[in-house]
């Protein structure tokens, strides 16, 4: 069963705007709080945002005041919109279901990802 579908991504310039969704199979959605990670070339994948089921968040320094994420509990879906995009946020995202406490830890099988490619 596939349990997250990622899709949004694309070519952009630096400076521009993105919208990320990911679509959750109900069974994981529903009782987990939710992360998006990211993977540049060369580079290990790096946690970029988390939404708890209630809707707290929190976002890695590097994104912090541009990307916003978001869940549609209706849905099964979350998001990560991407404002004042830079060539460093280039990277394959990935969202996963997380555990947030002690520590982030991804709880499902990645995805494919979408790709997002910003240039200069």
């Amino acid at each position: 069963q596939v349990q997250f579908v990622e899709s949004g991504g694309g070519l952009v310039q630096a400076g521009g705007s993105l919208r990320l969704s990911c679509a959750v199979s109900l069974s994981m959605f529903r009782n987990s709080a939710m992360g998006w990670y990211r993977q540049a070339p060369d580079k290990q994948r790096e946690l970029v945002a988390t939404i708890t089921k209630g809707g707290s968040t929190n976002y890695a320094d590097s994104v912090k005041g541009r990307f916003t994420i978001s869940r549609d509990n209706a849905k099964n879906t979350v998001y990560l919109q991407m404002n004042s995009l830079k060539p460093e946020d280039t990277a394959l995202y990935y969202c996963n279901a997380v555990i947030i406490t002690p520590a982030t830890v991804p709880l499902g099988s990645w995805g494919q990802g979408t790709q997002v490619t910003v240039s200069s």
